[in-house]
């Protein structure tokens, strides 16, 4: 474990937030009154060089890594059942946002060190925040760290940054012109980003909120440990109520993710709020999905 892990860690007091939120998308629903003990998170979102000391330090081979079994993956395309990940590639032009397939690719070979396929690296990306990494990684790092992920309510209360009730990590009102807030989609999704947009930021590279975290709008989504459902009401916090019902044929439980990343745009996907979450399937890693420890 790094020797620098504990300086990582920022004390979020107790307190009972108002998480969630009736103005934007149907899941994040309702708004509603929780109390949140006391707790560390890391300032930043685990990078690649940590990852990295985790993987020599233990031997750890990713979720991406490994040979699929085709029994897991019925009907699936053969070609699809290898080591890989889902990569994000920009389109040449303006696309239907309907069909995530145009800009989202199965790629064998892509993994945390291999962020776009086998013939990439992490060259001068040392200090960007680790993805295609799927929920039992990040797990697997946490408990090597000694540390824990976080719960869906522990990680908004922490994005929230003290400021009751606000829409953005830095208050209420949306980015101006210029300013440089969060690592979201500038510009036209998903082909025409302005620059210094369109990838993952190394950690830090915007301001941090009001509990000194960086980093908890955009860049990388982030896991939690929480079971999804379609809002804070529906079913109970189990794996069979995570099930993704357009999908029956996979019984692949998903968690929540939170965060937003570099791919959120207002045109498409405003999610680099602390209310909104969506589910992710538990065994997909994908190229915009990080994580951050705690420690209670």
């Amino acid at each position: 474990m790094s020797a620098d892990t504990e300086q990582d860690l920022v004390w979020i007091p107790a307190q009972t937030a108002v998480l969630g939120s009736d103005d934007h998308y149907p899941e994040e629903a309702p708004a509603r009154a929780i109390d949140v003990d006391g707790f560390w998170i890391q300032r930043y979102q685990v990078t690649n060089a940590r990852f990295a000391e985790f993987v020599s330090a233990t031997g750890y081979v990713t979720v991406a890594e490994r040979p699929l079994n085709p029994d897991d993956y019925p009907g699936a395309p053969v070609e699809n059942l290898q080591p890989g990940s889902m990569v994000f590639h920009r389109t040449p032009g303006p696309v239907d946002l309907r069909h995530l397939s145009q800009w989202w690719t199965w790629t064998p070979g892509a993994c945390w060190n291999h962020p776009r396929g086998p013939r990439s690296s992490l060259r001068n990306r040392e200090n960007h925040p680790v993805v295609h990494v799927a929920f039992e990684d990040a797990q697997a790092y946490a408990d090597w760290a000694g540390l824990a992920l976080p719960t869906e309510n522990e990680w908004e209360v922490a994005a929230r940054g003290g400021l009751p009730h606000a829409v953005y990590t830095w208050g209420d009102e949306p980015e101006r012109t210029g300013q440089r807030l969060a690592n979201y989609w500038h510009g036209e999704f998903p082909y025409l980003p302005d620059t210094g947009y369109g990838q993952t930021a190394p950690v830090g590279s915007f301001p941090a909120n009001g509990y000194g975290l960086y980093d908890m709008a955009g860049n990388a989504w982030e896991w939690t440990v929480d079971w999804y459902v379609g809002d804070h009401t529906s079913g109970s916090g189990c794996a069979e109520h995570s099930y993704d019902p357009a999908q029956p044929q996979f019984k692949v439980p998903r968690r929540v993710v939170k965060g937003g990343s570099f791919l959120c745009a207002d045109s498409y996907c405003m999610r680099y709020r602390p209310a909104a979450r969506r589910p992710q399937a538990v065994d997909t890693g994908m190229s915009h999905i990080g994580f951050r420890c705690v420690r209670r």
